[in-house]
């Protein structure tokens, strides 16, 4: 059974649905790739799924073992390469919320982040710098 149902809206834009909650994303191609970029590209939501992926199985694992992380902000930056055009690099910079955290927790909360589903299924060649700020 299928999970989203995507429709080429034309000029460069899809609409995908999730079949199960209705819920839609609409891309566009971004504007130096001859598109309007009014909406995230497909490589965004590559990007922004690789950080929903880490912090969601990073509360995963902060839900296990009561470590707060609720405020825990994350800001993407997404580097492409040309001659393929490509993601080269995603940078994902974490910034904690001001908490106490042991070294243990810290170390746990980062392994979450780096072998989340995502992480482990994009492509070697794409660059993963993950940063972390303990407020």
């Amino acid at each position: 059974m299928a999970t989203i149902k995507s429709i080429y809206k034309g000029n460069l834009r899809t609409s995908a649905q999730h079949l199960a909650s209705g819920n839609t994303i609409i891309t566009d191609a971004p504007v130096d790739n001859n598109g309007k970029g009014e909406a995230f590209s497909p490589t965004d939501l590559v990007s922004a799924a690789l950080g929903s992926c880490m912090m969601t199985i990073m509360g995963i694992v902060a839900n296990r073992s009561s470590i707060d992380i609720e405020g825990m902000e994350l800001e993407i930056t997404k580097v492409m390469a040309a001659e393929p055009r490509r993601i080269a690099e995603v940078v994902l910079n974490f910034t904690m919320p001001a908490k106490d955290y042991s070294t243990k927790e810290k170390v746990m909360l980062e392994n979450a982040a780096r072998t989340c589903p995502v992480a482990l299924s994009l492509h070697p060649e794409i660059k993963q710098t993950v940063s972390f700020l303990y407020q």
